[in-house]
């Protein structure tokens, strides 16, 4: 049974834990000391240059925006703008090729939703056969979590999936995008895309505390989610609403109420489960004091929430249910006290961001269809799988479904790339997303260094160099 422990204790370790560098004794302050040049003095600072301000005017009842020249903030041959699971996977496949790269994140970490939306089931891995079939960059980080005491769970353990902690994860993705040598730049909101006269994109534009600025490159990965760079640039797309939940973590909590079955080819409600009873890691619909499933750290359970179906592109809506999510978990966490093993529970963490699932899908070189999925097509340009989730099997996924139709020197990864709904709803998962996004990276590389158009990359080549990256191709 784990010992219980107090919030104010848990924060404290947490702390405690953060101010040296994890696997030594360097003291952080020491650490970015070491690494931070020049070093700042605290207090006043002497003036900057002059910078000339574009505010935006009201006139006649609507506001304008001046046009303005805006500050390069930095040229490279490949950008990924998002940082979450493909993004990441991008980043590091495409420098390992030896090209510049530049990874621009809206949070201050990386992992998107799977460490900072606390999505932190592992699935879908396996065929139906019980065999890994997403292996790759994402592979290697599962590795790296591997040796981190309490960094992940249930791993080589198919059909159970792997269950990681968010801050073992965080961690790793930083330490792998810096021994990588990449440009880094955390809390940078891409807003819009620059393109040529000719129509293809050269870059992104991106709102921070340093202002708004752009970053010029050869060819753009949008890993976004949401398709925001190409979306800019005028690429067709089909708009998608899907439930949006916020997910939790609970503390000082011994029992689970979520099944711990050895699931097999699914992670989805099966006929032999217990009805009252949702799967380890299912999200759930209705809050009466669930306390989640196990993670790697002792005593904390996350609580998967599925949320109501909205529109992640509003932000009026999102808002609001924000507000209501955070109500609700507050709620459940009274109920569950009531439970034997639960009596002292407290909200460890709620995510910081939402759990959006969908919103755009591109309209690429070609559309991965149900049909398709369902039957097990193979693909020529086949660049990666899907294991089998739900009542799909495992499946291909083809390079084209990251090419747009039209758009030049972008591609597209992670759930935003070019499906029907059905096949979006697998290919959205954390390990899906490895899977086309360290494809868009090899592309992005091959596509700079061949000096050809990312549709015009060979695909041959595309795919011998997954297979060096340790992708599984079939």
């Amino acid at each position: 049974m784990a010992k219980k422990i107090s919030r104010r204790e848990l924060m404290r370790s947490v702390v405690a834990g953060g101010l040296v560098l994890a696997g030594s004794m360097t003291p952080l302050k020491s650490l970015m000391a070491s690494q931070l040049r020049p070093m700042a003095k605290r207090g006043p600072q002497p003036p900057g240059p002059a910078i000339t301000r574009y505010p935006a005017v009201l006139a006649d009842g609507k506001v304008l925006q001046p046009q303005r020249e805006l500050e390069i903030l930095h040229k490279t041959e490949v950008l990924v703008v998002g940082g979450g699971p493909s993004g990441t996977a991008a980043a590091l496949a495409a420098r390992r090729l030896n090209v510049d790269v530049t990874l621009v994140e809206r949070y201050g970490y990386l992992g998107g939703l799977a460490t900072g939306g606390l999505v932190l089931a592992i699935f879908p891995l396996y065929d139906r056969n019980n065999r890994q079939v997403i292996r790759g960059i994402g592979e290697e980080m599962m590795h790296r979590l591997d040796a981190l005491k309490f960094g992940i769970i249930e791993r080589d353990k198919a059909p159970v999936y792997p269950t990681v902690d968010p801050e073992a994860f965080k961690y790793v993705l930083a330490e792998m995008v810096l021994e990588s040598g990449m440009d880094a730049y955390l809390n940078c909101w891409g807003v819009d895309a620059i393109v040529d006269s000719k129509g293809a994109v050269r870059g992104a534009v991106f709102e921070s505390k340093s202002g708004r600025q752009a970053i010029l490159a050869d060819v753009v990965v949008d890993a976004s989610g949401d398709g925001d760079i190409y979306a800019a640039a005028g690429a067709a797309f089909e708009k998608i609403k899907d439930n949006i939940g916020l997910v939790s973590r609970l503390g000082n909590v011994t029992v689970q109420d979520m099944l711990d079955e050895h699931l097999k080819n699914s992670i989805g409600p099966r006929d032999d489960m217990d009805a009252g009873m949702p799967a380890r890691g299912m999200p759930v619909t209705a809050f009466e004091g669930h306390v989640g499933s196990p993670t790697p750290a002792p005593g904390i359970n996350w609580l998967n929430m599925k949320g109501p179906v909205g529109d992640g592109l509003d932000m009026a809506e999102l808002s609001r249910m924000e507000l209501l999510h955070r109500r609700a978990l507050w709620k459940n966490l009274e109920k569950a006290r009531k439970k034997l093993g639960a009596e002292e529970a407290f909200i460890v963490e709620t995510a910081p961001q939402m759990g959006v699932r969908l919103t755009r899908l591109l309209d690429g070189a070609k559309k991965l269809t149900a049909q398709e999925m369902k039957a097990g097509v193979k693909f020529k340009d086949v660049i990666g799988y899907s294991g089998t989730y739900a009542t799909a099997p495992e499946f291909q996924i083809p390079y084209r479904c990251l090419v747009p139709a039209k758009l030049e020197n972008l591609l597209a990864a992670g759930r935003c790339v070019s499906a029907e709904f059905l096949v979006a709803d697998t290919l959205r998962l954390i390990p899906v997303c490895w899977v086309t996004g360290q494809a868009a990276g090899v592309a992005a590389a091959l596509s700079v260094k061949d000096k050809c158009k990312p549709r015009e990359v060979n695909v041959a080549k595309l795919q011998n160099l997954l297979r060096q990256q340790g992708a599984f191709l079939g």
